[in-house]
């Protein structure tokens, strides 16, 4: 049976095969990864998890019984809709399920030598380091790869600059310990992700109206835009092309929001034209656009150690200071006017009478006595000034080391519940957006609460199932709810207070059960029929970038769909029958892939991944071809940019199993 889990076994023992992939975490990821693994890439999958009940991560409990009843609705789901959203098993062929051993689930406390041994890291193909904690993960990885050296790892780390030192060091070690290990092997040996990064901008775009998702590969940009159910009889603008027809319940309130439960009436991903004609009154995600992308500018500020003058001083001491200014410099032309003095002499003498370091002008012209009667009346004005500018520049640095409140006339904002490791990046994302955002956090020493005074955004400290907080944070008058804390009643609760304050508030909410997203979605679009509503998971939006990097690949980026996900990837066409020797038009298949772009690069030119940094070769033919004839035909030294649903790129990266020795 599919959703069959073994029991965890009694005593240490070596993994019952080779050539595994072994998933290590302490949360939602491990999980999703783990399910991603088995039934869509067809993988035998060994998953450590620490033993009992992860008090941190509410979201499902570690157990046997409550992964089993995952990997069993994922089974279920899987094998019902094929896993694409509308191609079905027969669209691709073969089960990709089919003799595949059920997950082997262990328990350790750390990812130790002993455990490495049990799960068989050894002879394993590909191992995930999904905890929590950057710093196991790392005394993880560096043990792995002491173990096996071949070792395929994928390492999950929230500090983007330690994860490029630790991939370089990693990979010299793979080089050291494996002589003559070709370039590609080398390059896919070692892949640090963040699951924060990878959610971060899909769950940002959720609260933006015409939301679109920009994914960026040798120098173009690619654009996937939402569009609203056309008018009675019409059919959905495809764009360059249609990506995704959404939900038929969409806007019906006793619909579903596109979870894998949700059958026929859930999304089509990569639908033909056939179905786009049939879709009447379906909203669509197209690819709207693709231009060149402009020079990379500097990483964004993320706040600058001082203060501008204006966040120093008041508008009054402002105007006060420079009445001064003018009336040292009318007394200075005064002077120069009335003795004939040199300018900068007669500037001199002005200021020495203003700071009362002048001598009495006794015996000089009455015209000098005046201007230094009045000299000393503006150097008496210039004290208290002086005072003044000391005392608020006193309490305006005191205030930037402090959290802002939010302005009293602000509007139009997102508020932003929750800034742990989640929060923080999608916070980082909406100000490079340039959205005004007011953040809503329990805990004053959360990982966000830094990077919130750095930009200055104002925070609300409370919790905001309190009566109150929410309208601390102006909620009447904000644009959009966006709650991300790891909690899912939380987050749940908040979106409902919110809605009963400004019914027609869009909420987005961060929820990790299918099941409970889904009821959520039905209560909320009939109590605010008008108002838009959306869920995502995190674990849901990262586990495919991560699955396809055990794979030994890297993913352009991620469409989220409802509470689907569309991937884009580069393939080599070699080796992919599905591919080589097919012209653009047949090599489409619905439901499961489609080719929307060519690499133009000589193969000995290329880059390992289009997401890294190319250097200047102006000489140099290359590019991505965007509007590719339908006619051409594939070679086997092409490699082409696809869109495609989780079930179709696992048939096009799937590997050859071993088999399992028999006892």
């Amino acid at each position: 049976m599919l959703g069959h889990v073994p029991p965890l076994p009694q005593q240490p023992q070596r993994s019952p095969f080779s050539g595994h992939m072994v998933v290590c975490g302490d949360d939602a990821l491990a999980r999703r990864l783990a399910v991603e693994l088995r039934y869509v890439y067809g993988e035998r999958v060994t998953l450590l998890l620490p033993p009992g009940r992860d008090t941190r991560s509410p979201e499902l409990p570690l157990t046997g019984r409550g992964l089993a009843g995952l990997l069993g609705r994922m089974s279920s789901a899987m094998n019902r809709n094929g896993g694409n959203g509308g191609g079905g098993a027969d669209a691709l062929g073969d089960d990709t399920n089919a003799g595949v051993e059920a997950v082997r689930i262990l328990e350790a406390t750390e990812p130790s030598d002993e455990a490495f041994e049990e799960a068989g890291v050894g002879s394993a193909a590909a191992l995930a380091l999904v905890y929590d904690d950057d710093e196991r993960n790392i005394r993880a990885a560096l043990t792995a790869r002491r173990i096996n050296p071949r070792l395929r790892l994928v390492i999950r780390l929230y500090n983007r600059k330690l994860g490029q030192h630790l991939e370089t060091l990693l990979d010299q070690a793979a080089a050291l310990a494996t002589p003559g290990l070709d370039r590609a092997a080398l390059d896919a040996s070692t892949t640090v992700l963040s699951d924060a990064d990878t959610a971060a901008p899909a769950l940002a775009a959720t609260v933006l109206t015409g939301s679109s998702k920009v994914i960026q590969a040798e120098g173009l940009l690619l654009r996937a835009a939402e569009r609203t159910p056309p008018g009675g009889g019409q059919i959905a603008d495809p764009g360059l092309c249609t990506l995704a027809l959404l939900s038929s319940t969409t806007h019906d309130p006793a619909g579903t929001e596109g979870s894998d439960s949700s059958g026929d009436e859930g999304p089509r991903l990569l639908p033909d034209e056939r179905q786009v004609a049939a879709a009447t009154g379906r909203g669509t995600i197209v690819l709207e656009a693709v231009s060149q992308a402009g020079p990379p500018g500097p990483p964004p500020r993320m706040g600058g150690r001082g203060a501008p003058l204006g966040q120093v001083f008041s508008r009054r001491l402002r105007w006060s200071a420079l009445g001064v200014g003018l009336a040292v410099l009318a007394l200075a032309i005064a002077s120069t006017l009335a003795t004939g003095d040199d300018p900068l002499h007669a500037a001199y003498l002005t200021l020495l009478d203003l700071f009362a370091m002048g001598d009495p002008a006794i015996g000089d012209p009455t015209a000098r006595q005046i201007i230094q009667l009045l000299s000393g009346v503006a150097g008496l004005m210039l004290l208290p000034l002086l005072v003044a500018g000391v005392l608020e520049a006193f309490g305006s640095l005191r205030t930037a080391s402090s959290l802002r409140r939010p302005p009293r006339g602000l509007s139009g904002h997102v508020v932003l519940l929750g800034l742990g490791k989640i929060g923080t990046r999608v916070l980082v994302r909406l100000r490079e957006l340039g959205i005004p955002v007011v953040c809503v956090e329990n805990d004053p020493d959360a990982r966000g609460i830094a990077v919130a005074r750095r930009l200055r955004v104002p925070v609300v400290l409370g919790d905001v199932t309190q009566e109150g907080v929410l309208e601390a944070a102006k909620i009447q008058r904000s644009r959009a709810l966006l709650a991300l804390t790891s909690i899912d009643t939380t987050n749940l609760e908040a979106a409902l207070y919110a809605r009963s304050v400004k019914p027609d508030l869009r909420v987005a909410l961060r929820l990790y059960d299918d099941e409970f997203a889904t009821a959520v979605y039905r209560t909320l679009r009939t109590a605010h029929p008008h108002a838009v509503t959306r869920s995502r998971s995190v674990s849901h939006l990262a586990a495919p970038a991560f699955a396809v990097a055990m794979m030994g690949r890297q993913i352009l980026g991620a469409i989220p769909v409802e509470r689907k996900v569309m991937l884009f990837a580069a393939v080599e066409v070699t080796g992919h029958p599905q591919l080589e020797g097919r012209t653009v038009e047949q090599a489409f298949r619905a439901g499961a892939w489609r080719v929307l772009a060519l690499d133009a690069t000589p193969p000995e030119d290329r880059r390992p991944h289009l997401t890294a940094p190319a250097a200047p070769a102006p000489d140099r033919p290359s590019g991505l071809v965007w509007d590719l004839h339908p006619g051409y035909v594939l070679r086997p030294e092409d490699r082409v940019v696809i869109a495609a649903t989780r079930r179709g790129l696992a048939e096009l990266l799937r590997r050859r199993r071993p088999v399992a020795p028999r006892s």
